[in-house]
Protein backbone atom coordinates (compact mmCIF):
# COMPACT_ATOMS: atom_id res chain seq x y z
CA UNK A 1 0.00 0.00 0.00
CA UNK A 2 2.52 2.45 1.09
CA UNK A 3 4.91 1.81 -2.55
CA UNK A 4 1.82 2.79 -4.02
CA UNK A 5 0.92 5.94 -2.46
CA UNK A 6 4.76 6.86 -3.12
CA UNK A 7 4.45 5.71 -6.68
CA UNK A 8 1.52 8.46 -6.51
CA UNK A 9 3.56 11.14 -4.93
CA UNK A 10 6.06 11.85 -7.68
CA UNK A 11 5.11 11.66 -11.35
CA UNK A 12 8.45 10.12 -12.31
CA UNK A 13 11.46 8.90 -10.60
CA UNK A 14 13.64 11.38 -9.18
CA UNK A 15 16.73 11.90 -11.03
CA UNK A 16 19.52 14.23 -9.59
CA UNK A 17 20.30 17.02 -11.97
CA UNK A 18 22.21 16.69 -14.80
CA UNK A 19 23.42 18.91 -17.42
CA UNK A 20 25.66 20.03 -20.07
CA UNK A 21 26.90 22.41 -17.56
CA UNK A 22 27.21 19.67 -14.71
CA UNK A 23 24.49 20.91 -11.99
CA UNK A 24 24.71 24.75 -13.75
CA UNK A 25 21.78 24.53 -15.94
CA UNK A 26 20.92 28.81 -16.17
CA UNK A 27 21.95 30.54 -18.92
CA UNK A 28 24.23 33.67 -18.36
CA UNK A 29 24.86 35.84 -21.30
CA UNK A 30 25.76 38.82 -22.39
CA UNK A 31 26.12 40.76 -26.32
CA UNK A 32 25.29 43.80 -28.41
CA UNK A 33 21.63 43.85 -29.40
CA UNK A 34 22.12 46.84 -31.77
CA UNK A 35 23.79 49.39 -29.85
CA UNK A 36 22.45 48.00 -26.57
CA UNK A 37 24.54 45.85 -24.75
CA UNK A 38 22.45 43.83 -22.60
CA UNK A 39 23.32 41.02 -20.20
CA UNK A 40 20.92 38.29 -19.75
CA UNK A 41 20.16 35.57 -17.88
CA UNK A 42 17.56 32.75 -18.36
CA UNK A 43 16.66 30.16 -15.41
CA UNK A 44 15.64 26.84 -17.30
CA UNK A 45 12.98 25.02 -15.98
CA UNK A 46 13.58 21.67 -14.18
CA UNK A 47 10.47 19.81 -16.21
CA UNK A 48 9.46 20.10 -19.85
CA UNK A 49 7.12 22.12 -20.68
CA UNK A 50 7.87 24.79 -18.22
CA UNK A 51 8.15 28.18 -17.76
CA UNK A 52 11.78 29.99 -18.15
CA UNK A 53 12.48 33.10 -16.26
CA UNK A 54 13.95 35.35 -18.52
CA UNK A 55 15.91 38.78 -16.73
CA UNK A 56 17.65 41.30 -19.25
CA UNK A 57 19.52 44.37 -17.91
CA UNK A 58 20.56 47.09 -20.56
CA UNK A 59 23.78 48.54 -19.65
CA UNK A 60 22.96 51.78 -22.05
CA UNK A 61 19.69 53.95 -20.98
CA UNK A 62 16.42 54.70 -23.51
CA UNK A 63 15.36 51.41 -23.55
CA UNK A 64 11.31 51.62 -24.12
CA UNK A 65 10.52 47.60 -24.72
CA UNK A 66 11.57 44.36 -25.08
CA UNK A 67 10.03 41.38 -26.40
CA UNK A 68 11.44 37.08 -26.42
CA UNK A 69 10.20 34.77 -28.22
CA UNK A 70 12.03 31.26 -28.34
CA UNK A 71 12.11 28.55 -30.81
CA UNK A 72 14.53 25.73 -32.10
CA UNK A 73 17.85 26.63 -33.77
CA UNK A 74 17.36 24.06 -36.28
CA UNK A 75 14.43 22.15 -38.04
CA UNK A 76 11.31 23.50 -38.71
CA UNK A 77 10.52 25.05 -35.25
CA UNK A 78 13.35 27.46 -36.36
CA UNK A 79 11.18 28.83 -39.31
CA UNK A 80 8.18 29.93 -38.03
CA UNK A 81 8.53 31.67 -34.39
CA UNK A 82 5.29 32.32 -32.13
CA UNK A 83 4.47 35.89 -31.38
CA UNK A 84 7.12 37.73 -28.81
CA UNK A 85 6.05 38.20 -25.31
CA UNK A 86 6.61 41.94 -23.58
CA UNK A 87 9.27 42.01 -20.80
CA UNK A 88 7.94 44.02 -17.90
CA UNK A 89 10.12 47.27 -17.55
CA UNK A 90 10.91 47.45 -13.79
CA UNK A 91 9.63 50.80 -12.05
CA UNK A 92 12.95 51.18 -9.39
CA UNK A 93 15.05 50.37 -12.48
CA UNK A 94 14.02 51.33 -15.73
CA UNK A 95 17.24 49.51 -17.46
CA UNK A 96 15.82 45.56 -15.90
CA UNK A 97 13.59 43.90 -17.55
CA UNK A 98 12.01 40.54 -16.50
CA UNK A 99 9.34 38.18 -17.46
CA UNK A 100 8.65 34.15 -18.86
CA UNK A 101 8.50 32.16 -21.48
CA UNK A 102 7.29 28.68 -22.06
CA UNK A 103 9.59 25.86 -23.30
CA UNK A 104 7.21 23.60 -24.47
CA UNK A 105 9.53 20.55 -25.47
CA UNK A 106 13.28 19.58 -25.28
CA UNK A 107 15.75 20.24 -27.27
CA UNK A 108 17.90 22.83 -28.64
CA UNK A 109 16.40 26.28 -28.10
CA UNK A 110 17.06 30.00 -28.90
CA UNK A 111 15.66 32.85 -27.49
CA UNK A 112 15.46 36.31 -29.86
CA UNK A 113 15.86 39.60 -27.92
CA UNK A 114 14.07 42.19 -29.78
CA UNK A 115 13.98 45.46 -28.31
CA UNK A 116 13.18 49.15 -29.31
CA UNK A 117 14.39 52.51 -27.79
CA UNK A 118 16.15 55.54 -28.13
CA UNK A 119 18.74 54.54 -30.50
CA UNK A 120 16.89 52.68 -32.77
CA UNK A 121 16.06 48.59 -32.65
CA UNK A 122 18.13 46.31 -31.77
CA UNK A 123 17.96 41.79 -32.11
CA UNK A 124 19.96 39.15 -30.44
CA UNK A 125 19.06 35.48 -29.95
CA UNK A 126 20.68 33.20 -26.92
CA UNK A 127 21.12 29.75 -27.05
CA UNK A 128 18.96 27.71 -24.29
CA UNK A 129 19.34 24.16 -24.17
CA UNK A 130 16.04 22.26 -23.03
CA UNK A 131 15.57 19.10 -20.88
CA UNK A 132 13.58 17.97 -18.15
CA UNK A 133 16.63 17.56 -15.49
CA UNK A 134 14.68 16.17 -12.62
CA UNK A 135 11.40 15.08 -11.59
CA UNK A 136 8.58 16.97 -9.29
CA UNK A 137 7.28 15.92 -5.98
CA UNK A 138 3.32 16.52 -5.29
CA UNK A 139 2.44 18.59 -3.52
CA UNK A 140 1.93 16.90 0.58
CA UNK A 141 -1.51 18.37 1.26
CA UNK A 142 -2.32 16.72 -2.27
CA UNK A 143 -1.29 13.43 -1.02
CA UNK A 144 -2.33 13.12 1.65
CA UNK A 145 -6.09 14.33 0.43
CA UNK A 146 -5.55 11.29 -2.44
CA UNK A 147 -4.34 9.14 0.42
CA UNK A 148 -7.48 9.51 2.33
CA UNK A 149 -9.58 9.20 -0.45
CA UNK A 150 -8.32 6.00 -1.38
CA UNK A 151 -8.74 4.59 2.07
CA UNK A 152 -12.21 5.52 2.02
CA UNK A 153 -12.84 3.73 -1.45
CA UNK A 154 -10.79 0.67 -0.28
CA UNK A 155 -13.29 0.68 2.47
CA UNK A 156 -16.43 1.46 0.71
CA UNK A 157 -15.83 -1.01 -2.06
CA UNK A 158 -14.96 -4.12 0.70
CA UNK A 159 -18.60 -2.90 2.97
CA UNK A 160 -20.47 -2.28 -0.18
CA UNK A 161 -19.71 -6.18 -1.28
CA UNK A 162 -19.76 -7.55 1.85
CA UNK A 163 -22.99 -5.64 2.70
CA UNK A 164 -24.44 -7.26 -0.52
CA UNK A 165 -23.69 -10.78 -0.13
CA UNK A 166 -24.82 -10.51 3.79
CA UNK A 167 -28.00 -8.96 2.94
CA UNK A 168 -29.00 -9.03 -0.25
CA UNK A 169 -31.85 -11.55 -0.41
CA UNK A 170 -32.98 -10.60 2.76
CA UNK A 171 -36.59 -8.47 3.03
CA UNK A 172 -36.24 -5.10 4.17
CA UNK A 173 -36.11 -5.25 7.94
CA UNK A 174 -35.19 -8.62 8.25
CA UNK A 175 -31.97 -9.22 10.30
CA UNK A 176 -29.15 -11.75 8.76
CA UNK A 177 -28.46 -15.03 9.88
CA UNK A 178 -25.45 -16.65 11.08
CA UNK A 179 -24.69 -18.12 7.56
CA UNK A 180 -25.15 -15.28 5.85
CA UNK A 181 -23.02 -12.75 8.05
CA UNK A 182 -20.47 -15.49 7.87
CA UNK A 183 -20.52 -15.59 3.73
CA UNK A 184 -20.55 -11.57 3.71
CA UNK A 185 -17.69 -11.91 5.95
CA UNK A 186 -15.78 -13.78 3.03
CA UNK A 187 -17.06 -11.65 0.31
CA UNK A 188 -15.15 -8.70 2.60
CA UNK A 189 -11.62 -10.78 2.87
CA UNK A 190 -12.08 -11.59 -1.18
CA UNK A 191 -12.79 -8.64 -2.18
CA UNK A 192 -9.69 -6.98 0.22
CA UNK A 193 -7.30 -9.69 -1.34
CA UNK A 194 -7.99 -8.81 -4.99
CA UNK A 195 -8.53 -4.39 -4.36
CA UNK A 196 -5.57 -5.12 -2.57
CA UNK A 197 -3.22 -6.95 -5.79
CA UNK A 198 -5.35 -4.29 -7.95
CA UNK A 199 -3.45 -2.06 -6.05
CA UNK A 200 0.20 -4.29 -6.03
CA UNK A 201 -0.13 -4.94 -9.53
CA UNK A 202 -0.96 -1.56 -10.34
CA UNK A 203 2.33 0.21 -8.32
CA UNK A 204 4.22 -2.43 -10.53
CA UNK A 205 2.58 -1.05 -13.99
CA UNK A 206 3.05 2.62 -12.64
CA UNK A 207 6.64 2.13 -11.67
CA UNK A 208 7.28 0.19 -15.54
CA UNK A 209 5.88 3.53 -16.94
CA UNK A 210 7.76 5.19 -14.95
CA UNK A 211 10.85 4.17 -16.01
CA UNK A 212 9.77 4.11 -19.51
CA UNK A 213 8.56 7.61 -19.39
CA UNK A 214 12.28 8.89 -17.42
CA UNK A 215 14.61 7.52 -19.84
CA UNK A 216 12.29 9.32 -22.43
CA UNK A 217 12.16 12.69 -21.27
CA UNK A 218 14.71 13.06 -17.91
CA UNK A 219 17.81 14.15 -19.51
CA UNK A 220 21.08 12.03 -19.03
CA UNK A 221 24.67 13.39 -20.70
CA UNK A 222 25.87 9.91 -22.67
CA UNK A 223 27.85 7.65 -20.63
CA UNK A 224 31.16 7.88 -21.49
CA UNK A 225 34.06 4.97 -20.80
CA UNK A 226 37.87 6.07 -20.32
CA UNK A 227 40.79 4.10 -20.06
CA UNK A 228 44.70 4.14 -20.84
CA UNK A 229 46.26 2.49 -23.23
CA UNK A 230 50.36 1.18 -22.25
CA UNK A 231 51.91 3.69 -24.84
CA UNK A 232 50.43 6.48 -22.49
CA UNK A 233 47.43 7.39 -24.98
CA UNK A 234 43.67 7.99 -23.12
CA UNK A 235 40.68 6.95 -25.17
CA UNK A 236 37.49 8.17 -24.41
CA UNK A 237 34.68 5.94 -25.98
CA UNK A 238 31.11 7.97 -25.96
CA UNK A 239 27.94 5.41 -25.39
CA UNK A 240 24.90 5.49 -26.92
CA UNK A 241 22.16 7.63 -25.81
CA UNK A 242 18.79 7.23 -26.23
CA UNK A 243 17.57 10.31 -25.07
CA UNK A 244 19.83 12.02 -27.48
CA UNK A 245 18.45 9.43 -30.50
CA UNK A 246 15.04 9.95 -29.98
CA UNK A 247 15.47 13.48 -30.61
CA UNK A 248 17.16 13.45 -34.20
CA UNK A 249 15.54 16.97 -35.34
CA UNK A 250 15.78 19.10 -31.86
CA UNK A 251 19.09 17.90 -30.54
CA UNK A 252 20.79 15.74 -32.85
CA UNK A 253 23.67 13.20 -32.40
CA UNK A 254 26.53 14.62 -35.09
CA UNK A 255 29.49 17.03 -33.53
CA UNK A 256 30.36 20.29 -34.32
CA UNK A 257 33.61 21.68 -33.43
CA UNK A 258 33.55 24.36 -30.54
CA UNK A 259 36.69 26.49 -30.67
CA UNK A 260 37.90 24.37 -33.00
CA UNK A 261 37.68 21.01 -31.41
CA UNK A 262 34.90 17.92 -31.26
CA UNK A 263 36.24 17.72 -27.64
CA UNK A 264 37.02 19.76 -24.65
CA UNK A 265 38.61 17.33 -22.15
CA UNK A 266 39.11 18.47 -18.57
CA UNK A 267 41.60 16.46 -16.05
CA UNK A 268 41.34 17.23 -12.63
CA UNK A 269 43.05 15.10 -9.47
CA UNK A 270 40.91 15.00 -6.83
CA UNK A 271 40.24 15.59 -4.36
CA UNK A 272 43.36 18.13 -4.01
CA UNK A 273 42.04 19.50 -7.22
CA UNK A 274 45.84 20.96 -7.18
CA UNK A 275 46.14 19.57 -10.93
CA UNK A 276 44.57 20.37 -14.03
CA UNK A 277 44.64 19.50 -17.98
CA UNK A 278 42.28 21.31 -20.44
CA UNK A 279 43.07 18.79 -23.42
CA UNK A 280 41.30 18.22 -26.86
CA UNK A 281 41.31 14.70 -27.92
CA UNK A 282 40.37 13.66 -31.34
CA UNK A 283 38.20 11.20 -33.29
CA UNK A 284 40.29 7.83 -33.89
CA UNK A 285 40.29 7.10 -37.31
CA UNK A 286 37.08 5.51 -38.55
CA UNK A 287 34.86 6.43 -35.43
CA UNK A 288 32.28 8.91 -34.63
CA UNK A 289 31.97 8.34 -31.39
CA UNK A 290 36.23 7.43 -29.80
CA UNK A 291 38.55 9.97 -28.70
CA UNK A 292 42.05 9.41 -27.46
CA UNK A 293 44.86 11.78 -27.34
CA UNK A 294 48.59 11.33 -25.78
CA UNK A 295 48.45 12.67 -22.53
CA UNK A 296 51.48 15.07 -21.00
CA UNK A 297 53.19 14.31 -17.84
CA UNK A 298 50.64 13.67 -15.40
CA UNK A 299 51.24 12.38 -12.12
CA UNK A 300 49.35 9.28 -10.89
CA UNK A 301 45.72 9.82 -9.02
CA UNK A 302 42.33 9.78 -9.06
CA UNK A 303 40.72 12.00 -11.59
CA UNK A 304 37.55 13.90 -12.73
CA UNK A 305 37.16 13.93 -16.37
CA UNK A 306 34.70 16.21 -18.23
CA UNK A 307 34.24 15.97 -21.75
CA UNK A 308 32.82 18.70 -23.42
CA UNK A 309 31.06 18.11 -26.76
CA UNK A 310 28.45 20.24 -28.89
CA UNK A 311 25.84 18.93 -31.27
CA UNK A 312 25.14 19.74 -34.64
CA UNK A 313 22.02 21.52 -33.32
CA UNK A 314 24.22 23.38 -30.93
CA UNK A 315 23.18 21.41 -27.97
CA UNK A 316 25.73 20.97 -25.48
CA UNK A 317 27.34 17.84 -23.66
CA UNK A 318 29.40 17.50 -20.79
CA UNK A 319 29.85 13.86 -20.08
CA UNK A 320 31.30 12.72 -16.69
CA UNK A 321 33.64 10.01 -15.48
CA UNK A 322 36.42 9.09 -13.52
CA UNK A 323 39.90 7.45 -13.70
CA UNK A 324 43.00 6.09 -11.39
CA UNK A 325 46.30 7.31 -13.10
CA UNK A 326 49.98 5.77 -13.03
CA UNK A 327 52.75 8.23 -13.59
CA UNK A 328 52.63 9.14 -16.93
CA UNK A 329 55.60 10.09 -18.75
CA UNK A 330 53.71 12.21 -21.24
CA UNK A 331 54.45 13.90 -24.17
CA UNK A 332 55.32 18.11 -24.60
CA UNK A 333 52.21 19.79 -24.73
CA UNK A 334 51.39 21.56 -28.07
CA UNK A 335 48.73 23.89 -29.57
CA UNK A 336 45.63 24.85 -27.12
CA UNK A 337 46.37 22.17 -24.71
CA UNK A 338 47.66 23.17 -20.99
CA UNK A 339 48.19 21.98 -17.21
CA UNK A 340 48.43 23.89 -14.63
CA UNK A 341 49.70 22.68 -10.97
CA UNK A 342 48.58 24.39 -7.87
CA UNK A 343 48.08 24.03 -3.62
CA UNK A 344 45.50 21.63 -3.00
CA UNK A 345 41.67 23.36 -2.44
CA UNK A 346 41.29 24.30 0.84
CA UNK A 347 39.11 23.57 3.73
CA UNK A 348 38.43 27.54 4.42
CA UNK A 349 39.34 29.37 1.23
CA UNK A 350 39.70 32.28 3.30
CA UNK A 351 43.03 31.05 4.41
CA UNK A 352 45.84 32.09 2.48
CA UNK A 353 48.21 29.85 0.50
CA UNK A 354 51.75 29.87 -0.56
CA UNK A 355 50.99 31.20 -4.35
CA UNK A 356 47.75 33.11 -3.43
CA UNK A 357 47.36 36.60 -1.50
CA UNK A 358 44.67 38.50 -0.71
CA UNK A 359 45.75 42.15 -0.98
CA UNK A 360 44.00 45.39 -1.26
CA UNK A 361 43.75 44.43 -5.16
CA UNK A 362 41.88 41.58 -4.30
CA UNK A 363 42.81 37.75 -5.11
CA UNK A 364 46.20 37.36 -6.70
CA UNK A 365 47.81 33.83 -8.06
CA UNK A 366 51.19 34.34 -9.01
CA UNK A 367 52.30 32.20 -12.03
CA UNK A 368 55.54 30.25 -12.44
CA UNK A 369 56.95 32.98 -15.49
CA UNK A 370 56.21 35.19 -12.62
CA UNK A 371 53.18 36.92 -13.93
CA UNK A 372 50.63 37.83 -11.91
CA UNK A 373 46.80 36.77 -12.76
CA UNK A 374 44.58 39.63 -10.39
CA UNK A 375 40.76 38.28 -9.68
CA UNK A 376 38.88 42.03 -9.04
CA UNK A 377 36.16 40.23 -6.36
CA UNK A 378 35.32 43.36 -4.89
CA UNK A 379 34.21 43.71 -1.12
CA UNK A 380 30.44 42.78 -2.09
CA UNK A 381 30.36 38.70 -0.88
CA UNK A 382 29.17 35.93 -3.37
CA UNK A 383 25.45 34.39 -3.17
CA UNK A 384 23.97 31.71 -4.71
CA UNK A 385 21.68 32.07 -7.78
CA UNK A 386 22.77 35.54 -8.21
CA UNK A 387 24.36 37.15 -11.69
CA UNK A 388 27.96 38.64 -11.27
CA UNK A 389 30.92 39.49 -13.50
CA UNK A 390 33.85 37.50 -12.95
CA UNK A 391 36.93 40.04 -13.55
CA UNK A 392 40.35 38.79 -14.20
CA UNK A 393 43.47 41.31 -15.38
CA UNK A 394 46.59 39.45 -16.13
CA UNK A 395 49.98 41.84 -14.65
CA UNK A 396 53.83 41.63 -15.91
CA UNK A 397 56.20 40.68 -13.32
CA UNK A 398 56.73 44.48 -12.25
CA UNK A 399 52.50 45.07 -12.04
CA UNK A 400 51.79 46.69 -15.07
CA UNK A 401 48.93 44.85 -17.36
CA UNK A 402 50.24 42.24 -20.09
CA UNK A 403 51.18 43.99 -23.39
CA UNK A 404 51.04 40.41 -25.41
CA UNK A 405 48.15 38.95 -24.35
CA UNK A 406 46.71 36.92 -27.73
CA UNK A 407 43.09 35.39 -27.90
CA UNK A 408 43.11 31.58 -26.92
CA UNK A 409 41.00 29.43 -28.84
CA UNK A 410 39.46 32.40 -30.35
CA UNK A 411 38.00 33.86 -27.31
CA UNK A 412 40.16 36.68 -24.81
CA UNK A 413 40.06 33.65 -21.87
CA UNK A 414 38.05 30.39 -20.46
CA UNK A 415 37.39 29.73 -17.00
CA UNK A 416 36.52 26.66 -15.63
CA UNK A 417 34.17 26.57 -12.15
CA UNK A 418 33.84 23.55 -10.15
CA UNK A 419 32.38 22.60 -7.10
CA UNK A 420 34.48 20.99 -3.82
CA UNK A 421 32.20 18.48 -4.62
CA UNK A 422 32.19 18.39 -7.87
CA UNK A 423 28.57 18.59 -8.36
CA UNK A 424 29.09 22.08 -10.52
CA UNK A 425 31.54 21.83 -13.23
CA UNK A 426 30.40 25.05 -15.90
CA UNK A 427 33.30 26.27 -18.71
CA UNK A 428 32.47 29.73 -19.42
CA UNK A 429 33.40 32.08 -21.61
CA UNK A 430 33.55 36.30 -21.85
CA UNK A 431 30.02 35.84 -23.66
CA UNK A 432 28.80 33.48 -21.05
CA UNK A 433 28.01 30.30 -19.94
CA UNK A 434 26.73 29.13 -23.70
CA UNK A 435 28.53 27.00 -26.16
CA UNK A 436 30.35 29.23 -28.52
CA UNK A 437 29.33 26.90 -31.42
CA UNK A 438 25.30 27.01 -30.28
CA UNK A 439 25.84 31.05 -30.55
CA UNK A 440 27.15 30.68 -33.94
CA UNK A 441 24.35 28.58 -35.16
CA UNK A 442 21.63 31.49 -33.87
CA UNK A 443 23.05 34.24 -34.93
CA UNK A 444 22.04 35.73 -38.79
CA UNK A 445 25.74 36.02 -40.04
CA UNK A 446 27.07 32.52 -38.12
CA UNK A 447 30.85 34.36 -39.85
CA UNK A 448 30.96 36.56 -37.22
CA UNK A 449 33.74 36.02 -35.37
CA UNK A 450 33.66 35.04 -31.15
CA UNK A 451 36.84 37.05 -30.45
CA UNK A 452 37.61 39.53 -27.46
CA UNK A 453 36.03 40.71 -24.21
CA UNK A 454 32.63 40.60 -25.29
CA UNK A 455 30.21 39.12 -27.55
CA UNK A 456 30.65 37.29 -30.59
CA UNK A 457 28.35 40.10 -32.18
CA UNK A 458 30.37 42.93 -31.20
CA UNK A 459 31.57 44.42 -33.80
CA UNK A 460 35.51 44.07 -32.31
CA UNK A 461 38.38 46.24 -34.10
CA UNK A 462 40.75 45.80 -31.52
CA UNK A 463 43.71 43.89 -33.59
CA UNK A 464 44.48 40.27 -32.87
CA UNK A 465 47.69 41.09 -31.66
CA UNK A 466 46.92 43.55 -28.96
CA UNK A 467 43.86 42.11 -26.75
CA UNK A 468 43.03 43.60 -23.78
CA UNK A 469 44.73 42.05 -20.65
CA UNK A 470 41.51 41.94 -18.77
CA UNK A 471 38.45 39.55 -18.87
CA UNK A 472 35.22 39.15 -17.89
CA UNK A 473 32.80 36.10 -17.62
CA UNK A 474 29.16 36.47 -16.41
CA UNK A 475 28.22 33.65 -14.32
CA UNK A 476 25.49 33.10 -11.58
CA UNK A 477 26.83 30.06 -8.77
CA UNK A 478 24.31 27.66 -9.06
CA UNK A 479 24.53 26.66 -5.23
CA UNK A 480 26.26 27.61 -2.08
CA UNK A 481 29.55 25.89 -1.11
CA UNK A 482 33.04 26.23 -1.97
CA UNK A 483 34.42 26.54 -5.52
CA UNK A 484 37.67 26.51 -7.09
CA UNK A 485 37.97 28.59 -10.23
CA UNK A 486 40.51 28.32 -13.12
CA UNK A 487 40.99 30.88 -15.55
CA UNK A 488 43.25 31.09 -18.86
CA UNK A 489 44.41 33.66 -20.64
CA UNK A 490 47.07 33.03 -23.48
CA UNK A 491 50.51 35.66 -24.17
CA UNK A 492 53.22 35.57 -25.93
CA UNK A 493 52.42 31.64 -26.98
CA UNK A 494 52.08 30.61 -23.37
CA UNK A 495 48.77 29.32 -21.65
CA UNK A 496 48.49 30.64 -18.34
CA UNK A 497 46.51 29.60 -15.40
CA UNK A 498 45.15 31.63 -12.62
CA UNK A 499 43.80 29.40 -9.56
CA UNK A 500 41.23 31.05 -7.30
CA UNK A 501 39.34 29.50 -4.71
CA UNK A 502 36.02 31.33 -3.53
CA UNK A 503 33.03 30.73 -0.88
CA UNK A 504 29.33 31.30 -1.41
CA UNK A 505 27.06 31.34 0.78
CA UNK A 506 23.09 30.84 -0.13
Amino acid sequence: MRRWIAALAVIFFALAPCWAHVGSPDVYFQGLAGPYHLTITIRTPAMIPGVADVEIRSADPGVSGIRVVPLYIVGPGAKYPPPPDPLVQSKEDPQFFSGKIWLMESGSWQVRVQLNGAQGAGEIAVPVPAAARNTLPMQKSLGVLLFALMTLLFCAIVSILGAARREGTLEPGQAPEPNQNRRGRFVMLGTAIVVLGILFFGNMWWNSEARGRTLEMVYKAPPLNVSLQPSGKLVLQMGDSAWHRTRPDTVMTNLIPDHGHLMHLFLIRVPQMDRFYHLHPELTSGSTNAFAIDLPQVPAGHYQVFADIVRESGFPDTMVAEIDLPNVPGVSLTGDNSEASTHPIPNDPSLSSSNTDVTEKGDIDTLSDGYRMVWERGPVPLSANHFVWLRFRLEDPQGKPASDVEPYMGMAGHAEIIRSDRSVFAHVHPDGSVAMAALELTQKNPATPAIGNGSAMMAMQMPMDKMSPEVSFPYGFPKAGEYRIFVQIKRAGHIETGVFDTEITP
